[in-house]
């Protein structure tokens, strides 16, 4: 018996698919012990993931580079996860001596992303061997998979900051990480 499906049946198999993916990598990166890592999918409606005790504590960054009005964006790790994605941790910090209102740029100019609110979601990464951007992965309902939830940061505050993209090949160790309004910044991706 042959199945048709419609063109929106279609683009919910491969959403569901994408779930899927999502939540095996998520048991994946917790040991499956049951426990949710916290910078799964799910926290893109927290105001940032909280790094693992391993994970951001290393004294040398990635990267880090300046953006407007003080802000800083320092890198702490671009990880490969099971499910054929790239979690990139990090913080975002007010290195000003005043309140920052953060720039809705960050958030990209996509209409979906714009219209879940501010966001990192305008960050790419940029594979030059493979001539491949990568975007923030989305959920089923046009969320980015990043942090969410900020819009000002006091002087000298800090939240910490996770994204996920597809993964590019397994033989592309360094990308170039790219948000609106900052710099660009060559990371290696381990795993």
């Amino acid at each position: 018996m042959r199945m048709r499906f419609t063109a929106k049946a279609g683009r919910g198999m491969v959403a569901l698919a994408v779930v899927a993916g999502l939540a095996a990598a998520a048991t994946a990166c917790s040991g499956g012990d049951g426990k949710k890592p916290q910078n799964s999918a799910s926290a893109s409606q927290g105001n940032g993931s909280q790094p693992s005790a391993q994970e951001g504590q290393s004294e040398e960054p990635l990267a880090e580079v300046k953006g407007p009005s003080g802000l800083l964006l320092r890198l702490t790790s671009a990880a490969r996860d099971a499910g054929g994605f790239v979690t990139v941790n990090g913080s975002l910090k007010n290195d000003s001596g005043t309140k920052i209102v953060i720039p809705s740029a960050l958030s990209g100019n996509e209409t979906e992303i714009i219209n879940n609110g501010l966001s990192l979601g305008g960050a790419t990464l940029v594979d030059s061997k493979s001539k491949k951007r990568y975007y923030v992965l989305r959920d089923t309902e046009g969320r980015p998979l990043t942090t969410t939830g900020f819009s000002a940061l006091k002087a000298g505050e800090s939240i910490d900051v996770f994204l996920q993209f597809p993964s590019p090949p397994a033989d592309t160790t360094d990308v170039s990480f790219q948000l609106p309004l900052f710099p660009s910044a060559v990371i290696k991706v381990s795993g």
